[in-house]
């Protein structure tokens, strides 16, 4: 049965991958960090009598992303560019960990598969979205530039959004539920949360006001209560299982 909170403390995605490698501790943890051309990967630390991990990362090709992916010390090895033609062996990872990507990717769906596809059994894909169906994602899909571009420059103490993005119909809640069943995978935990409006700072109150103004214009098509969405999906062991 799926979890769904609204709770925007503590990080998730680091304890399932926890328990994950805590399940298995004479196995190395292969993760694929989707989306490593910003913010930072899982926290899982220096290995504790495991056998330890190794992290791939993938991203698109942008000056941004190849400037931070540079800085980072925590990747085994890198890839940037065309995602529908990375380099992605089968079964290769235990986890892969998709924070802000979906929605900003063009042919998002072939994307999810070839993750899907490079899954192990009894893997998890860790995925963090702004939910196109948001009154946030509305915004930020319909503005020329984005509704982050708008906003003041943000200090450097403070977090950076996630680029803008596509919005294909998958970036959403509805679309990943879809994806799951048409995929048949299982949605362990899914939480939502205002995560990308905490890193507006001052500017989070004028975008929450003009959300929901949106959101009561569009007589509940589109939501407010929340901006993003975390879902801890499993590949079954079983190719053939199916939800009832």
């Amino acid at each position: 049965m799926t979890e769904l909170r609204s709770d925007s403390d503590g990080d998730l995605f680091t304890e399932r991958a926890r328990q994950y490698a805590a399940d298995r501790p004479n196995d190395r943890l292969h993760i694929l960090e989707a989306g490593c051309g910003w913010g930072g990967g899982l926290c899982l630390g220096p290995p504790e009598g495991g056998a330890g991990h190794q992290v791939t990362g993938i991203d698109l090709d942008t000056p941004a992303a190849r400037a931070h992916v540079r800085s980072r010390t925590d990747l085994s090895a890198w890839h940037l560019g065309d995602l529908r033609t990375a380099p992605l062996p089968p079964r290769a990872f235990d986890i892969v960990h998709a924070p802000y990507l979906i929605e900003r990717v063009p042919h998002a769906e072939l994307v999810l598969d070839r993750f899907v596809a490079a899954l192990r059994p009894g893997g998890l894909l860790l995925l963090r979205l702004r939910d196109r169906d948001s009154a946030f994602g509305f915004l930020d899909r319909r503005l020329p530039l984005g509704l982050a571009a708008r906003l003041p420059s943000w200090p450097d103490d403070r977090p950076v959004p996630p680029p803008a993005g596509h919005y294909e119909r998958v970036a959403s809640r509805q679309g990943m539920q879809w994806y799951c069943v048409m995929r048949g995978l299982v949605i362990a935990e899914e939480r939502t949360s205002r995560d990308t409006l905490a890193t507006l700072g001052a500017g989070a109150g004028a975008v929450s006001g003009l959300c929901r103004a949106v959101a009561a214009c569009s007589r509940g098509r589109l939501t407010a209560a929340h901006t993003d969405v975390a879902l801890v999906i499993r590949k079954p062991e079983n190719r053939f299982a199916r939800l009832i």
